[in-house]
């Protein structure tokens, strides 16, 4: 900043003495300038280069306005200022900055200096100032100019240049180095090059030098700097080991981390510093380890003097070695021997450790049962280690053994053991210990265990609870029941399993056994149904058996009759006619039926018609107390007033053998029941009317009656139906194809129905269709969608028929229906005629017709069939009015 303001003041001052110039106002003020002077290079500050004096003009006061002052300085450099004397007396001086140097600077400049009185006189000339050469010391270059510098020399290395020193004369002089101490062992050259004048070794020589370079120029000026010689160490000495001690002793089974010895070595190359050495074991070791840093070898593995190899070989032999590098350097190795000592570090071992062994029961005393010393050793290799006596024989039971010597441990048996005897009762196995035991301190020692099993002797039969069994059981006894148990037992100790089976008895004629018993548990079970009426009682021979002796017993079993036999009647099916007029009272057709029971007598039968017998018209007598019965009409028939509806009953008879309980007994009394099945027809006078279906006649009667074992009759039928059923498909489909593919008849194509087609008068003629139902028989009901009515009908053939509010479901009569064609004057004839094959019915036209299905006619035949349709349920009804049977539903004919 302050060099700013000054820079601004001197430019001021120019401007103002070119001001006074231009005004012409310039006067000659500075005495002895212009003027020429010199001053030598590197003049310090303060050197008086030139004096000179100012005049002032006798109007101004004695003094200035503006000190001399140099305005410009060419070249322009601030090595120069004015500083005032006295009295108007000035002289010029060197700043020092920058210092003046000959050979790098200008050695001339032009010093504008300007002066102004008080009155406004001014005047500027020029002061020549020229440098002059002066002889300068020599000066070093590079790293030594600036720092002392340090060079490192590597032991070993040969006699070499180790450092160019540099250095330069102002006056380009030649110059001169040298070096001191002369004792060092290097030198320089004239060109400033340092020599090494041998190989140094770092730990026999020193290892640090310090050289003065000094270089002179020829007037003897010179300058000193000092250069660093260090000597590197390098890796050329093999380390030593400073342990003398190769043989070491220690016991076996030291744990682990345990010192065996602390392993120093020194290496030459480390004189004066810690140590940097590695450690290491060359031979496989599974035993020891070495630290790698301080060559402390310790114990690392587990060492077992009583196992190989050390059993045979208890020195260890290791190669250590010590290297003074990680990687690879100088090393030297050294062989150390260990020698493992043994301890009595083991107990006495048998194996096995547990014994097992048996002896009969009442065996001698002082028989031989076991040595130990045949299964007893101790590995410890000293043999003062591995001596061992048996002593403490304990456990329950032991005061009936003992040991005849501690050295041998031999057991035997000092009394005889009897398992019944009641002191011994329950003892099958004594459980000795015996301990073995290291004479040698610290004494260790094992247990054995030995178990004796006092073997049994089967001395005893078994013994049944009693000699023999007598079991009561009912007929009636479901297959697989237990009915008795029969047991035995063995006095030998331990009880014998003993297992039961059955020697003798227990089968018929119809099975070879009849009879179980459980092995383990002697339970008795039956394998088939008892039957009183064949065998009242069975007789066993039972055997127990303990493996090698054995014992029977008798068991009788009584079978208790009971009432499981149903009454069986003969016959047991019947089918008859009754005529319509038979008298009350009467037996119908003399018919009677005769009953067995093998378990019940003949008064115990009771007689009741359980189905099928509507209004009670029929009862059997005697009812009951008979071995046979009659059946009897019990009431009188009533077809005229509608009472009886039904021509055909079908009876089911029941026989039991209950008579002769009360009502009391009968709830928890077995009863059984026989069945009889009886058909009857009742055959109408013929002056009986006969209800049928207006317009219908009945002309034959034909009846089909079949037993109900007559499987194959059901079958024969509705496979026959299937196939009619079948066909008659078939034919509807190809008339229905034959109807779409040629259309309908002209009459049918304006919409009117076939059936109300005007007809050519003809003769008067009688058509009759005879329809056969077999055992026709209507087992179903259901409720007409369009009438809401109930029908009847049948599941197998599909027969229908409308049903009276108060008539059951019962077989039909077979009927035989004919139709009589209506003559021009609409009156009707009947007559039993049997159909021509010639002439088909009109019946079974409209029949037909309406059998045609709806989905194969046009749109008019639709029209025309809607129609029809209204008119046929108008005639349905208007028949149902008049009290007529409604027709069978289409397609069953």
């Amino acid at each position: 900043m302050k060099n700013r303001v000054i820079k601004t003041m001197k430019i001021m001052l120019l401007l103002l003495i070119l001001l006074g110039v231009v005004s012409g106002r310039r006067t000659q003020l500075l005495q002895g300038l212009p003027a020429i002077s010199s001053v030598e290079e590197n003049a310090a500050a303060g050197v008086t280069v030139y004096t000179f004096n100012v005049t002032v003009s006798p109007l101004s006061s004695k003094d200035v306005a503006v000190l001399p002052t140099i305005l410009n300085s060419n070249p322009l450099a601030g090595a120069f200022v004015i500083e005032p004397e006295g009295n108007l007396k000035y002289r010029v001086v060197t700043t020092g900055n920058p210092v003046l140097d000959y050979e790098t600077m200008p050695n001339r400049f032009d010093l504008q200096i300007f002066v102004e009185d008080t009155t406004g006189r001014t005047d500027l000339n020029i002061l020549t100032v020229q440098v002059t050469d002066k002889n300068e010391s020599p000066v070093f270059q590079g790293n030594m100019a600036i720092q002392t510098v340090t060079i490192y020399v590597l032991e070993g290395t040969p006699p070499a240049r180790i450092y160019q020193v540099k250095a330069a004369d102002p006056e380009n002089a030649k110059l001169k180095y040298s070096l001191l101490p002369a004792s060092v062992p290097f030198s320089v050259f004239e060109n400033g090059a340092i020599f090494s004048r041998k190989e140094f070794d770092y730990e026999k020589d020193p290892h640090r030098y310090f050289l003065n370079i000094t270089v002179t120029d020829p007037d003897g000026l010179n300058s000193t700097k000092t250069v660093n010689i260090k000597i590197i160490n390098i890796n050329d000495e093999r380390p030593y080991f400073t342990t003398k001690q190769r043989i070491y002793r220690i016991p076996e089974e030291q744990s682990p981390g345990t010192v065996v010895a602390n392993l120093t070595a020194k290496d030459p190359d480390d004189e004066g510093s810690p140590s940097r050495l590695f450690y290491s074991i060359q031979s496989s070791e599974r035993y020891f380890s070495i630290n790698p840093l301080t060559g402390m070898l310790q114990v690392t593995g587990r060492i077992d003097r009583d196992y190989l190899p050390l059993q045979l070989q208890p020195n260890i032999s290791l190669i250590v070695r010590v290297e003074d590098s990680p990687s690879g350097g100088h090393a030297r190795e050294m062989e150390i021997t260990i020698i493992i000592d043994d301890i009595n570090d083991n107990p006495p071992e048998c194996n096995p450790s547990t014994f097992r062994r048996e002896a009969n029961e009442n065996t001698a005393a002082g028989t031989f049962l076991l040595e130990l010393r045949n299964y007893c050793k101790d590995i410890d290799v000293d043999p003062s280690n591995n001596r061992f006596d048996f002593t403490g024989l304990s456990g329950f039971g032991h005061n009936n053994f003992a040991l005849e010597s501690t050295v041998s441990g031999r057991l035997v048996m000092t009394e005889s053991i009897d398992l019944e005897n009641p002191a011994n009762l329950g003892v099958e196995v004594y459980s000795l210990t015996v301990r073995v035991q290291d004479t040698a301190s610290p004494n260790y020692s094992n247990i054995i265990h030995i178990y004796i099993r006092i073997k049994p002797v089967n001395e005893f039969f078994p013994v049944f609870s009693n000699l023999s069994y007598v079991l009561n059981v009912p007929e009636i006894t479901k297959v697989g029941s237990a009915i008795g148990r029969v047991s035995a037992r063995d006095k030998d100790w331990p009880p014998s399993v003993v297992t039961y089976s059955i020697v003798a008895g227990g089968g018929t004629r119809n099975y070879a056994n009849i009879f179980w018993i459980s092995p383990t548990k002697g339970h008795l079970r039956i394998l088939a149904r008892l039957d009183y009426e064949t065998a009242q009682k069975h007789i066993l021979t039972v055997q127990a058996s303990d493996q090698e002796k054995t014992a029977t017993a008798s068991v009788t079993v009584n079978v208790l009759e009971v009432n499981d036999e149903e009454p069986v009647c003969s016959p047991n099916f019947y089918s008859f006619q009754i005529p319509v007029s038979l008298a009350v009272g009467t037996n119908i057709n003399g018919f009677r039926i005769e009953c067995q029971d093998r378990d019940s007598p003949p008064s115990s039968f009771r007689y009741f018609i359980n189905e099928g017998n509507v209004n009670n018209h029929f009862a059997f007598s005697p009812s009951a107390g008979s071995n046979t019965s009659r059946l009897i009409l019990a009431s009188r028939f009533d077809y005229e007033s509608r009472l009886d509806t039904n021509w055909i009953y079908k009876l089911r008879v029941y026989i039991t053998d209950d008579n002769l309980l009360s009502a009391r007994d009968k709830t928890t009394h077995l009863v059984k029941t026989g069945t009889v099945t009886l058909s009857l027809r009742v055959i109408p006078n013929p002056t009986t009317p006969i209800t049928t279906t207006p317009g219908f006649t009945l002309v034959t009667k034909k009846e089909n009656l079949y037993s109900g074992s007559a499987w194959y009759v059901p079958f024969v039928i509705t496979l026959c139906s299937l196939l009619l059923l079948g066909l008659l498909g078939y034919l509807g489909f190809l008339l229905a194809t034959w109807v779409c593919t040629h259309g309908l008849p002209a009459g049918r194509a304006h919409g009117k129905p076939l059936i109300n087609a005007p007809e050519k008068k003809k003769p008067k003629k009688d058509v009759v269709v005879t329809m056969t139902k077999l055992n026709t028989v209507f087992d179903g009901e259901a409720r007409d969608p369009v009438t809401g009515r109930m029908y009847e009908f049948n599941t197998q053939s599909g027969a229908r028929r409308w049903k009276k509010s108060n008539e059951p479901l019962q077989p039909e009569l077979a009927l035989q229906i004919t139709s009589s064609a209506m003559d021009d004057s609409g009156q009707g004839t009947e007559k039993a005629e049997a159909p021509s094959k010639k002439q088909p019915s009109e019946k079974g036209k409209e029949l037909a017709a309406e059998t045609k299905p709806a989905s194969k006619l046009t749109g008019g035949q639709r029209e025309t069939q809607g129609k029809d349709g209204l008119k046929l349920q108008k005639q349905k009804e208007e028949s149902e009015n008049r009290g007529l049977s409604s027709p069978a539903p289409r397609g069953r004919y």
